[in-house]
């Protein structure tokens, strides 16, 4: 009697034993699923580094998502007084500029079909679906290696650091081929199953609060990419008034600038850089100006891209690609009929991170 005793205490044992112990990957991987099904909404504060340029930029990073398909994204950088907005909602995806009061509309399934570095589902749903993923684990965390699928082919691998407790991210690096961190987000909040109120998602009013919560009235300063500088006809000695024309850092092989050509329009000086060879492409930049209409501008084909320093969009117009921003003061557009999209948005992201000429 002794004897069975001792083994079922010795078994009882060992069950506590192995509930107490380390989840396998297999355990983790269930749960993230089931986390994924349950998700009603969260709210979630991070800081991303960016070492894609001469200089770190860091961004903070707000991040709102209300099941099934809202999303607000509020993005801002101290440094260079930028801020931007990404919105979803059942009238589409916006990008807001409050210092310009510009927003744009775009018929797009934003975030779908690519990795997001700062969005909860999205970090989840690479792990899931990477049969090639590693998995480590810490004395707090999960840590899950994958293959990524950003739209910047050059952040080729992410590690995904998660809570041992809600399974939620506490920080995500994305790297290089060669391992090389491009990326950093590290969360300081994140709060599942939040609740939100009415016209948290709606255009107008994150417009308007952000425009309220601002205390720069509109944008300025000069970037940190090879440049000259064009004063407007006219105009006084200030930094205000003064244009800083950017220069592409990246062109694709077989391509080289041929010119720049220089106009006045209603809106102010306009210049337009041609580049020539096998895949040309015009770069057009003048000094944004801040609207007083908050209507936004429709781009019926278009997409919100991540160029790093900035959210963009990119778009077709016939057989021409075109991408635009806006960054520290000046509006750019990228057009071309001979590059791929992967190769735009090289050379968009290229046009800052070196010194003045």
């Amino acid at each position: 009697m002794k004897k069975i005793m001792s083994l079922l205490l010795l078994a009882a044992f060992a069950m506590v034993l192995a509930a107490c112990g380390e989840k396998s990957q297999e355990d983790v991987i269930e749960a993230l699923d089931k986390n994924l099904d349950d998700l009603q909404g969260y709210k979630a504060t991070a800081s991303m580094t960016l070492q894609t340029g001469k200089e770190p930029q860091t961004y903070e990073v707000d991040v709102w998502y209300q099941y099934p398909t809202f999303y607000r994204v509020a993005l801002s950088n101290a440094e260079s007084d930028q801020s931007q907005i990404i919105l979803r909602n059942d009238e589409g995806v916006f990008v807001l500029t409050p210092a310009l009061n510009k927003s744009f509309r775009f018929q797009s399934d934003w975030p779908e079909n690519n990795s997001q570095v700062y969005l909860y589902e999205s970090l989840v749903n690479d792990i899931l679906m990477d049969p090639e993923r590693t998995f480590t684990a810490t004395d707090e965390h999960y840590v899950f290696q994958t293959n990524t699928n950003y739209t910047n082919k050059n952040l080729n691998q992410q590690e995904i650091m998660l809570d041992k407790k809600s399974l939620t991210p506490t920080s995500v690096r994305i790297m290089d081929v060669d391992l090389e961190t491009l990326v950093e987000v590290n969360f300081s909040d994140f709060e599942l199953n939040s609740t939100f109120d009415e016209g948290d998602f709606d255009m107008d009013r994150n417009m308007t609060g952000a425009q309220l919560n601002s205390e720069v009235p509109t944008m300025g300063g000069e970037g940190d990419g090879e440049s000259v500088v064009v004063e407007e006809e006219g105009a006084e000695e200030s930094d205000e008034e003064m244009f800083t024309v950017f220069f592409p850092m990246y062109s694709p092989q077989g391509t080289a600038y041929n010119e720049s050509r220089e106009l006045d329009t209603e809106n102010g000086r306009r210049v337009i850089l041609s580049y020539d060879g096998e895949q040309p492409f015009t770069l057009v930049q003048q000094r944004s100006r801040e609207v007083t209409a908050s209507t936004p501008v429709q781009i019926t084909d278009g997409s919100p891209v991540d160029l790093g320093f900035t959210i963009g969009a990119i778009s077709r117009d016939g057989n021409t690609t075109n991408v635009s921003w806006s960054y520290e003061g000046t509006d750019f557009f990228l057009a071309s009929q001979h590059l791929s999209d992967e190769e735009m948005l090289s050379i968009a992201r290229s046009v800052y991170g070196t010194e003045e000429k």
